[in-house]
């Protein structure tokens, strides 16, 4: 009850402060949540990128189309970044590790996508 009544008066205040600051409001807000769902693994990509969709679809279709694209870019280009991280960690080349991500992924889904490094560096140094 304390919660839809602090809900409900932050709303109504909305006119009072001025649209600027519902805006900014939400745009920290927005920043806040992508951050912590960017702690979860692949969930927390769809669910951030679910949010900003939806939120530049209340702009225009072309601006979600293209926030939606600039994220896959970037999810992408973060694939190939973490590939060549862990990649020096565990003495393999990045086209190794994208590999065995690929395959792991194909066999098990996400659990496997996630779990591939870790299988592939066992792998490589029983292997060795």
């Amino acid at each position: 009850m304390a919660f839809k009544l602090a809900v409900f008066a932050s709303l109504a205040a909305v006119p009072l402060l001025g649209e600027s600051f519902y805006t900014e409001l939400l745009a920290k807000t927005l920043v806040l949540v992508t951050f912590i769902c960017g702690l979860l693994p692949v969930l927390g990509n769809l669910i951030s990128n679910t949010i900003i969709f939806v939120i530049g679809l209340s702009v225009s279709l072309w601006v979600a189309v293209a926030a939606l694209t600039f994220l896959i870019l970037i999810h992408k280009l973060e694939y190939f970044l973490n590939a060549r991280i862990i990649g020096t960690q565990i003495r393999a080349r990045a086209w190794e590790l994208l590999i065995a991500m690929l395959l792991m992924e194909a066999a098990s889904g996400i659990g496997g996508l996630i779990a591939a490094p870790i299988y592939y560096a066992y792998l490589k140094r029983e292997l060795e």
